[in-house]
């Protein structure tokens, strides 16, 4: 009496060496995936249970533009550097205008705010608070700020509503520093850093091609550095050119990162939260409400 075949001694699973089915599966999968030109990031492959512990994080953001003025002619660097790291074509700021959405990626709130008047003060958590009171670390560095701790709403081309952490009485002064204070040797940062480039290098007052210079001139050697590193570049916008969807420009590049499209909709609350995640801190404010985002982590 003759029996079937079992599944290892099938012959499109044996040539020589036998294939495991899992191994057979996975070619196929494969040979679908290269004939239709599709990339394994475009898919929602399995998530990491976690957020990596990245020894440095450093988070930049830039101004007004929908993701849509980014193109490869308008703005070359940013659409490389997406390319590096995992793109998130689905990101949006949280409101209008700029100050409340550079409060709500620092402190998961508006805290209110529908304005850009200056000054701003407040005591509740924030993530700078929240890092330090872990005994981790945290700077925030302004291009054009006058001076370490500095509180005044306008000097030249800064200006304190692009500058969240100022606004908190338990981020110490010696944590707000100018953007000259940013270390050349990248292993001496803080575990956290945010970076607001001034009123024309974030794209506010000029155009995109100068925000798109200073990006490549002042952190991509960071970024390339942040790879075999341990660390990790944020590059974001605060918000739209002031369209109804608010819809804009988020990139991951660094360590850990699965290069890639990535489409799950996300804001600075899903930035905010990641943030924490990697360095085991709980969410605050609308941040607490959310996962972190996990499906970038290779």
């Amino acid at each position: 009496m003759s029996r079937a075949r079992p599944l290892a001694a099938h012959p499109t699973l044996e040539r020589g060496d036998r294939m495991s089915a899992r191994r057979f599966l996975g070619l196929l999968t494969a040979a679908v995936i290269a004939a239709t030109g599709l990339t394994a990031a475009t898919h929602d492959a399995e998530a990491a249970v976690a957020v990596p512990n990245f020894d440095h994080i450093v988070l930049v953001m830039f101004e007004n533009k929908a993701i849509s003025q980014l193109t490869s002619s308008s703005s070359p660097y940013f659409t490389s550097l997406a390319a590096q790291g995992a793109k998130f074509t689905q990101s949006y700021g949280i409101t209008h205008p700029s100050q409340p959405n550079y409060l709500a990626l620092f402190s998961g709130s508006t805290q209110g705010v529908t304005t850009d008047d200056c000054p701003k003060t407040f005591s509740g958590a924030n993530l700078g608070g929240q890092l330090l009171a872990a005994g981790r670390t945290f700077r925030g560095y302004s291009e054009a700020m006058p001076s370490t701790g500095y509180t005044g709403c306008i000097n030249g081309t800064y200006q304190r509503k692009h500058n969240s952490w100022v606004d908190f009485s338990t981020v110490p002064a010696a944590r707000n520093l100018p953007l000259s204070s940013f270390p050349t040797d990248y292993s001496t940062l803080s575990g956290v850093s945010f970076v607001t480039p001034d009123m024309c290098n974030d794209m506010h007052d000029c155009a995109i091609g100068t925000g798109d210079t200073w990006l490549r001139s002042h952190l991509d050697s960071y970024a390339q550095w942040a790879k075999t590193h341990n660390s990790l570049l944020i590059v974001t916008f605060d918000e739209d050119n002031y369209l109804s969807l608010n819809h804009i420009y988020t990139a991951f590049v660094g360590a850990h990162v699965a290069p890639g499209t990535y489409t799950e909709q996300i804001n600075h609350y899903n930035v905010l939260r990641t943030i924490e995640a990697a360095h085991n801190l709980p969410g605050i404010n609308n941040a607490a409400t959310l996962s972190p985002i996990l499906d970038v982590w290779s």
